[in-house]
């Protein structure tokens, strides 16, 4: 490996800030809402940038159910307030929505209780998101004014439907009016309804609705015409959007221009897809490709690594970038490499266009790049980005603001993300043996199940799955080892091992990072790993006799019976890989 690692370094010397700034310029001239000419724009210059870097290029174009926000505001003591309306809010009535006002803290279900919310306008803590939205339309809230934690106020999506909705979907979609207001005006709020009842009247307009939308596809191939990588990011943007994303567009184009350079090094080959839909349609475009192009990913596709806001300034930080545990060691590889920092171990969340984990995909990186996080100080983002002892503390301050122009991002930090996805990408196009640790991912697997084991006790037994999870990690040890051993160049062996890797990841993913399986998207909202076993830990808080214990070790039961076949499935893929080696060759 050592010389394509040598070509791998030469090659990350060769990123051009100049031509990064370039990109993030040119992207920058066309507010690229989701489903608007400007869009279509943005959409037809990257397609023309990669055409003239040799890919096979298209605008593919779907039907999306997008929301654009339109006029807000408040009223309030003969008073108008600015405030911002965000995606799938519904819209006011006419003459507007006007209710009593309820401080309901951060609407989480804790905040909530002993509080009669039904047909007031909630007051809220904290950025606007689907959790809050889902638990007030679930109790009869009939508005929701967000305090934004500064004089900023972001542009977010409350819908907790992930893609496009169903019809069974409609009625999981927002039911509230939704608008933010910033920190002055949000306390202003707070302390008058602490003095006592006060009534407000929202409105707003809303495009929400069916709309064409476009997605970027580029392909190349490599040596084995059946295996490709998706490395994806949304060019959708709110507004100008130079960090979010033109930064990262500007990333994908310059790895996808460096890699192609030297195509006879591509042991697979790789689609560049530029995403549609992020914010304003709730991940519709990468949903989409998931559900239209099932079959073509599942059976081919090796790995998904995606960008989002490279580039950002004053983003210093990138331990905690996340990865999967099988992709964590060349994630903390690559930031030790280009960074000089240490991987935190942070695994994949429910964010962004991670559409495919259904299908079974590994998956590397997301947003990358965030502010450090400081003692005594808050950024506002650091919530909305996952909270907890991290390193990082989100995206600088004019995320999703009209503030992310073209001086919002700092050439030498976009060098240095676009180095880091430089070397993934790389490693994952010419590596004979793709860079997967399923030791690890068992491990983890294990890790949890001991968990979940613990917490249960007596009350269900997770030792079926557990003996499996430690069979799947000596088997994946020994796989390990057979390709260390390996060189550069490609053999049947190789070809073999790969079929073996894209088999585990069929296997091991879904289970450990979707609930709804392969077909369907679970909603916009956090999960944890395993989540079908996850409700194991109610279990020795229930009754043993109480109808609601029986009813949860129903599902759990079925839930043990899918993580327990797959880690089967992934038995039988590594034993019959390892059998090939001991056959004459």
């Amino acid at each position: 490996m050592h010389a394509l690692r040598s070509l791998e370094r030469a090659l990350a010397e060769t990123v051009s800030g100049p031509r990064l700034m370039r990109y993030v310029t040119d992207l920058a001239r066309w507010h690229r809402h989701a489903g608007t000419p400007d869009e279509r724009a943005a959409a037809d210059y990257l397609a023309e940038v990669l055409d003239n870097f040799g890919y096979a290029t298209r605008v593919l174009v779907h039907d999306a159910y997008i929301s654009l926000p339109g006029q807000a505001r408040l009223e309030w003591n003969g008073r108008a307030i600015p405030v911002k309306a965000h995606s799938f809010s519904r819209p006011s009535p006419a003459g507007g929505l006007e209710a009593d006002m309820l401080y309901a803290g951060a609407g989480r279900p804790s905040d909530f209780e002993g509080l009669d919310v039904r047909g007031k306008i909630l007051l809220l803590e904290g950025v606007a998101g689907p959790s809050a939205a889902r638990e007030a339309s679930r109790r009869g809230a009939a508005g929701q004014v967000h305090i934004s934690p500064h004089e900023h106020i972001h542009d977010m999506c409350v819908s907790p439907v992930w893609g496009s909705p169903t019809d069974e979907d409609l009625a999981r979609l927002p039911a509230t009016v939704i608008v933010s207001a910033a920190a002055e005006h949000g306390s202003a709020l707070r302390d008058a309804v602490a003095r006592g009842p006060q009534r407000l009247r929202l409105h707003v307009e809303m495009d929400t609705g069916w709309r064409q939308t476009p997605i970027v596809e580029a392909s190349l191939p490599g040596r084995d015409p059946d295996h490709w990588l998706m490395f994806s990011g949304h060019f959708c943007s709110w507004y100008a959007g130079a960090m979010d994303n033109g930064g990262a567009n500007a990333t994908m184009l310059e790895v996808a221009q460096l890699c192609a350079e030297h195509r006879d090094r591509w042991a697979r080959g790789m689609r560049v897809l530029f995403w549609s839909g992020h914010s304003q349609g709730r991940y519709s475009s990468s949903t989409w490709y998931a559900d239209a192009r099932w079959e073509d990913i599942h059976a081919g596709c090796v790995g998904h690594i995606n960008v989002d806001s490279t580039g950002g300034a004053g983003n210093t930080v990138v331990a905690d970038t996340t990865a999967m545990a099988e992709t964590g060691a060349i994630a903390d590889d690559l930031l030790k490499t280009y960074a000089g920092q240490e991987w935190s171990g942070r695994h994949m969340h429910r964010a962004g266009d991670q559409a495919f984990w259904g299908i079974g995909l590994s998956c590397l990186f997301a947003n990358m790049s965030e502010q450090p996080s400081e003692p005594g100080h808050v950024n506002p983002m650091a919530a909305v980005f996952g909270g907890g002892d991290r390193r990082g503390a989100g995206t600088g301050w004019w995320w999703h603001t009209p503030h992310d122009t073209v001086d919002k991002v700092d050439e030498a930090i976009l060098v240095r993300d676009t180095r880091i996805y430089l070397g993934a990408v790389w490693r994952f196009l010419t590596s004979p043996v793709l860079p997967l640790g399923f030791a690890a991912a068992a491990r983890e697997i294990s890790a949890v199940l001991e968990d979940l084991q613990r917490a249960a006790g007596d009350r269900f037994d997770l030792s079926p799955c557990l003996d499996r999870a430690a069979a799947v990690e000596r088997l994946a040890v020994q796989l390990t080892r057979e390709v260390s051993r390996g060189g550069e160049r490609p053999t049947a062996r190789t070809r073999e091992i790969n079929r073996c890797l894209v088999g585990l990841q069929r296997a091991l993913v879904p289970i450990r990072y979707a609930r709804a399986g392969p077909f369907d998207q679970d909603p916009a909202l956090a999960l944890p790993l395993l989540p079908g076993l996850d409700d194991a830990r109610r279990l020795a808080h229930l009754d043993r006799g109480s109808d609601e214990a029986r009813h949860l070790t129903v599902r759990l039961i079925r839930a043990r019976n899918r993580v327990a076949t797959a880690l089967s499935a992934a038995i039988r893929t590594l034993e019959d890989c390892l059998a090939g080696a001991e056959e004459p060759r």
